[in-house]
């Protein structure tokens, strides 16, 4: 199924594996209107996760899974926040202001959420229950440094929150990789009450992990797919553990 501003690849493909990408793209919908910010800054992280979009579908790919993306900018609306997150529309990102978020009326706020968040998370929650036992694996990237912070030393972060089933032995196989700074709950600690992988994973009990890699290693289809290609024999090692 398609939704104009999300998109689920391979959603007849066998494996029990969900691959989501929540910030996939920088979208903002026509009916939106302004959000206020430069060209610039719709094409740095604060409005999407840079390279995301392309480990994700490569990983899909390699792993005979289904993928789940959404394209509308986290600017818009965030899909990783609860419904009733008050930074669910971001007024303010990494020294940004969001002017166009800034007076927005709770029917507005409702009409977003309806558009664009709501259709995300119903495709997310229909590939999971179309399997047994799945395991979801999300997806995202993060900048290298925020404005005014130190620079962030990982490579790859491993997030997560009470469920380690998954986590645990993803960061033991990472870790035997001699050439990457590898994170625990870092460069962010774990999850937010309500966000995706609470929603769809924690809830429900089901095996899952957020990975986090930082956007300057991912910033071209090659290195996309280098990464893909990398993680999806770590993450089968992962699974089999897991599931044995």
């Amino acid at each position: 199924m398609t939704h104009p501003l999300m998109q689920v690849v391979g959603a007849a493909r066998a494996a029990p594996i969900v691959i989501t990408c929540d910030h996939a793209g920088n979208v903002v919908p026509d009916d939106v209107g302004a959000l206020g910010v430069c060209e610039a800054d719709l094409n740095r992280h604060i409005a999407y996760d840079i390279g995301a979009a392309g480990v994700s579908l490569a990983l899909g790919e390699l792993l005979e899974a289904p993928v789940v993306l959404n394209y509308v900018s986290r600017l818009v609306i965030d899909p990783n926040r609860g419904a009733d997150d008050p930074t669910l529309v971001m007024q303010l990102y990494d020294g940004t202001i969001i002017q166009g978020n800034r007076d927005l009326t709770q029917a507005q706020i409702e009409a977003r959420r309806q558009n664009y968040y709501d259709p995300y998370h119903t495709a997310y929650e229909e590939l999971l229950h179309a399997r047994t036992d799945p395991i979801v694996v999300a997806i995202h990237s993060f900048t290298p440094q925020l404005n005014g912070r130190p620079p962030r030393p990982w490579h790859i972060g491993i997030l997560h929150a009470g469920d380690t089933r998954l986590s645990t032995p993803l960061l033991t196989e990472l870790r035997k990789e001699p050439d990457l700074c590898v994170g625990d709950n870092e460069p962010y600690d774990g999850h937010l009450p309500g966000d995706s992988i609470d929603q769809h994973a924690l809830r429900q009990g089901r095996h899952n992990a957020l990975i986090e890699i930082r956007n300057d290693l991912i910033e071209t289809p090659a290195q996309q797919r280098a990464w893909a290609e990398r993680l999806a024999p770590i993450l089968n090692r992962v699974f089999e553990q897991v599931k044995g």
